[in-house]
Order: structure tokens, then C-alpha cells, then sequence
């Protein structure tokens, strides 16, 4: 079984070596065009590499509370578990840019295309210059009906595992009055850290109730945030499915 596993995560692997130089070419034909016609092309690839996923990997998902999304822009508190999650936020949420380090821009191909999204790359070594771009470009995006997403662990961390909070994304969401939506999910647990470590599953995506941020400060809605996704990501590590409750669209 486990050699079945990593046959399949293989395969994955090389059609998705295949498809990126692809996707590449038609994103920066799409350089012309506003922003959000080139991202609703540009998503495309997200898409793909959704359904290869499920083609290939076995790997499925669902999502509990969808019914929470609201309609405006929001700031997005996600967990960060796998690139999975990356790629299917752009299917489950509306059109977003995310929040990530700018060395990401710099991979052949890959970061081309992401570049083209127009996502708030910073340089994570910057201190207080990152948090004033975070601000600026963040306020930037939301004006344009861009929703943010922001990983504020700052980094991957592999299930049963969890890091502190960084306070750009809450700060973001305090100064525009934007509202936070908190996501939880168990990715890590089908999609692990390695070319090889993926494995059939389902995976549950849980959308927290959202936060407004009036009257908060960037502290106590960065913990509103935190405590919510740490105790859902804890449920759904250890729940089997009957045991979640809750409507759930599955995919």
C-alpha cells in the first residue's frame, strides 16, 4: 500500500512538472488584462491540479459551514498545513491574493504565473517594513474586491503541531474594519511535507464564523482567530466522519 502510495504521488509529481511550464505561457499571455480577468484564467491551474489530485492521489475534500462565507472582501486567518490548501482556496473561496515570501516569485515557471496574480510578496527578514507593505498592498487589494489570505504562522506546520500568530493579517483586518474569516482544515494528514508523502483521503475544510473586527484590537481578533482554528483543526484531526456535524459540500 505504502508503494502504491508513493507510485501515485509520483505520477502527480511529473504531470504537474509537465502542466507548469503551460499554465506559465498562458498566465503571461494574460499580462495585458486587468486583474481579475487574468486571475480568473490563471486559477485554472489550481483547478487542474485539484482534480489531478483526486484523479491520481485519491485525495478528496469537503467543506463544513460554507454557508459562513460572506459575500464582501475578507481577510482570511488560515491554517497551513500543505501547498494542497493553496490550491483549493481558489476553488472554495472567491478571488483572493495571498499573503506569502517573496522568494516564491523567484521559481521558474511556477512564480511567474503567481507573480501575475499580483499577491503581497514580502521579504520576511524586512521587520517593520514588511508589516507597512502588508498594510499598503493589503488595503490595495481590498479596495479592488480582492479578498486576503494569510497563513499567520508564517510557514507550514505539519498536523498536531502549531506556531505562534503572527499579527499582520489581524493588524490588516483592524486597520481597514475589514472582516476576518478563520479557516481550519486537516490537509497535512492526506498531503505531507515531500514529493512523495501524499495519500488517499478526505480531506475536511471547516469555515470558522467570521469576526468583526470593530472595536478589537489586532491582538484580541489575532486570538479570537487562533483559538477558534486550534481547537477545529484539533477536531477534525482525530474525528471520523460521522462524528463531524454540520452541512458540508464535498468535491
Amino acid at each position: 500500500m505504502l508503494l502504491g502510495h508513493r507510485l501515485r504521488a509520483l505520477l502527480y509529481a511529473g504531470a504537474q512538472v509537465l502542466l507548469t511550464p503551460l499554465f506559465a505561457l498562458v498566465a503571461l499571455a494574460t499580462f495585458p488584462l486587468p486583474h481579475a480577468q487574468r486571475y480568473r484564467i490563471i486559477r485554472y491551474y489550481a483547478y487542474t491540479m485539484l482534480y489531478l489530485a483526486r484523479l491520481i492521489c485519491g485525495i478528496r475534500y469537503r467543506v463544513l459551514h460554507a454557508e459562513r462565507i460572506p459575500r464582501g472582501p475578507c481577510v482570511v486567518l488560515a491554517k497551513h498545513q500543505s501547498a494542497w490548501e493553496t490550491f483549493a482556496f481558489q476553488k472554495i473561496l472567491p478571488p483572493q491574493v495571498w499573503v506569502l515570501k517573496r522568494e516564491l516569485l523567484w521559481i521558474p515557471f511556477f512564480g511567474w504565473g503567481l507573480a501575475l496574480t499580483r499577491p503581497i510578496a514580502i521579504d520576511r527578514a524586512a521587520g517593520a517594513r514588511a508589516f507597512r507593505q502588508l498594510l499598503a498592498q493589503g488595503r490595495d487589494r481590498l479596495a479592488s474586491g480582492f479578498w486576503v489570505v494569510v497563513f499567520p504562522e508564517g510557514t507550514r506546520v505539519a498536523p498536531g503541531a502549531s506556531a505562534p500568530y503572527h499579527p499582520g493579517g489581524a493588524h490588516l483586518a483592524a486597520r481597514t474594519g475589514t472582516t476576518v474569516l478563520p479557516v481550519a482544515h486537516n490537509a497535512g494528514h492526506c498531503w505531507g511535507k515531500g514529493l512523495l508523502q501524499k495519500r488517499a483521503g478526505l480531506i475536511t475544510v471547516s469555515i470558522g464564523p467570521p469576526i468583526d473586527p470593530r472595536g478589537l484590537t489586532t491582538e484580541e481578533i489575532n486570538r479570537r482567530a487562533r483559538e477558534w482554528i486550534e481547537a477545529e483543526v484539533r477536531r477534525l484531526g482525530s474525528a471520523t466522519e460521522a462524528d463531524l456535524q454540520g452541512g458540508a459540500q464535498s468535491a
